[in-house]
């Protein structure tokens, strides 16, 4: 079956599932049973999740992929799925009281965020002592709130980082391969250098080569002639209605239109939402042993279970997959595990830092919340920095120029077991991000020198320029060929994987999604050949 075919019957699966307001979706006859038993579970539905499901599910594996959030395709009341920056609701985050913009203030004022009702919503800030990581809750992970930027390393630099993977096949196969998968396109140049959308991004751009940096474009997972037609008026605005991270309604590609539904089309894949792994040991046979915990949207309990399985893939994330770990290793469940594991945390150098522009030079009203360009200091031997530039999309001119910038910080953290909370802990100090601004402030000063330009100090809750106390980009804690073996396989386990950005060790260089996609497919494609 081709998969345009697989990917209509996953779609078609996922609509009657949520149109019935079923937890559980699935192309064959569902089974009932006190204790369920699989073949392979994997847990999340992110990028590595939903590559793992994917090419199971083709190889004839029957598979259950497990999702702690909703499934995000039927509309509210409203008639929209998600709600924008400007006006969010209940939907926009994971059980909270009040919003929490990674923009904090705006003229030192609280006027992004809003009190809500805690519901399951589709974008989480796990707060550790002195950092928060943002992540996606929901069917496609965190590729439901980023901004879609789909770039792929520098080769040099991925060599450095992953050593022991042959970087020749992966630049010819797998990125490819994923980039394909992901529906990755890149901005029409003409329209870019004439449509109102991207005013923010050619201003940013005449700044940075006055000082003597270079831009480059950047692919990404929105379709940017969906986007061309929502600034000529002829189909729905998302991007350019200030959708971003609590979710686009239109015109991007997120998991959920793309690997998901072609893994549920296999017809060996069940999604299973609103389900929480707690635990995670192994029985004397073998079969590893999970328990789950099920939830409505408002977080109500609705009992737990056990699920058996011979293969478990972890797709948690940095935070989910290591605590799993880290909890089964320190509670004896899984004893043997790796010392490794919780170790090479890394933020990827993320700073987000704000400039405030003349008054003859405005950024724009209309502004598209799915960044194209960026500038590329990455071959500056003291200060390399790739510096995304963000949009600001409030609706009204704010002369302001936003970048998140993606340094090379050698700082590391590690995570540890807290048994009192059952939690992990991240061992990180805000003083190790001190790197990170160094640098970042190191090309933005020259940028503000050459345009009579500052640093904007009232965006980020405080008198700050710049931002460190929270990450896009978590890295590390189930690293490659430490924690696990060089194609994911946890060491002091059998027949239990690592599928995400744990794997990485703190840094890719540039927005991690495309990487951590391309290293899914490359281990899961050994994996089958081996271990199945």
């Amino acid at each position: 079956m081709s998969f345009t075919r697989r990917r209509m019957l996953g779609l078609a699966a996922l609509q009657t599932a949520a149109a019935l307001g079923i937890g559980t979706v699935s192309t064959r006859p569902a089974k009932a049973a006190e204790r369920s038993y699989v073949p392979a579970v994997v847990v999340g539905s992110g990028y590595g999740s939903a590559v793992t499901a994917l090419r199971l599910g083709e190889a004839g594996v029957s598979t259950l992929m497990l999702e702690m959030g909703r499934s995000w395709n039927t509309a509210a009341d409203d008639g929209t799925i998600f709600s924008s920056m400007l006006t969010p609701d209940h939907r926009s985050m994971w059980f909270r009281n009040r919003t929490e913009a990674p923009l904090a203030s705006f003229l030192w004022l609280d006027l992004a965020n809003r009190d809500i009702k805690p519901f399951a919503g589709v974008l989480d800030k796990v707060h550790f002592d002195e950092m928060s990581v943002y992540t996606g809750r929901g069917v496609g992970g965190g590729s439901l709130v980023n901004g879609g930027m789909a770039v792929t390393p520098r080769r040099d630099y991925f060599e450095q980082i992953l050593p022991q993977v042959d970087a020749e096949q992966m630049y010819a196969r797998y990125f490819p391969r994923a980039n394909r998968m992901l529906g990755t396109n890149s901005v029409d140049r003409s329209w870019f250098e004439q449509c109102e959308s991207y005013r923010y991004a050619r201003l940013s751009r005449q700044q940075a080569g006055a000082a003597g940096f270079r831009t480059a474009f950047v692919p990404n997972v929105y379709d940017f002639d969906y986007m061309r037609r929502e600034e000529a008026g002829e189909v729905p605005k998302s991007a350019l209605a200030s959708e971003v991270i609590y979710g686009n309604n239109h015109g991007k590609r997120s998991l959920d239109k793309s690997y998901i539904p072609a893994a549920l089309g296999t017809g060996n894949v069940t999604l299973q939402t609103l389900t929480q792994v707690r635990s995670v040991r192994r029985e004397p046979g073998g079969n590893y042993v999970l328990t789950i915990e099920r939830i409505d949207e408002l977080g109500e309990s609705r009992g737990t279970s056990e699920i058996a399985c011979k293969h478990l893939f972890l797709g948690a994330g940095s935070v989910g997959s290591t605590e799993l770990l880290l909890r089964a290793r320190e509670t004896g469940a899984l004893p043997e595990l790796s010392d490794a594991i919780g170790e090479q945390w890394g933020n990827n150098g993320n700073v987000m830092l704000g400039r405030a522009n003349h008054p003859w030079n405005a950024t724009g009203m209309v502004q598209s919340g799915m960044p194209s360009l960026g500038i590329d200091n990455w071959d500056d031997p003291v200060n390399p920095v790739f510096a995304e530039i963000a949009p600001v999309p409030a609706g009204v001119e704010t002369f302001a120029s936003l970048y998140l910038a993606i340094t090379r910080n050698p700082e590391r953290g590690r995570f540890v077991y807290d048994a009192a909370s059952d939690s992990a802990k991240l061992r990180w100090t805000e003083s190790q991000t001190q790197p990170s601004i160094d640098a970042a402030k190191a090309v933005f000063d020259r940028i503000n020198r050459a345009n009579g330009t500052a640093y904007r100090h009232d965006l980020f809750g405080d008198d700050r320029a710049f931002e460190s106390r929270f990450t896009y980009h978590p890295l590390g804690g189930c690293v490659l060929g430490h924690a696990t073996d060089d194609y994911g396989r946890v060491r002091g386990g059998t027949n239990l994987y690592v599928t995400d950005g744990s794997l990485i060790p703190g840094s890719t260089g540039v927005n991690p999604f495309v990487t951590i996609t391309a290293l899914a497919e490359r281990n899961v494609e050994r994996v089958l050949a081996e271990d199945f």
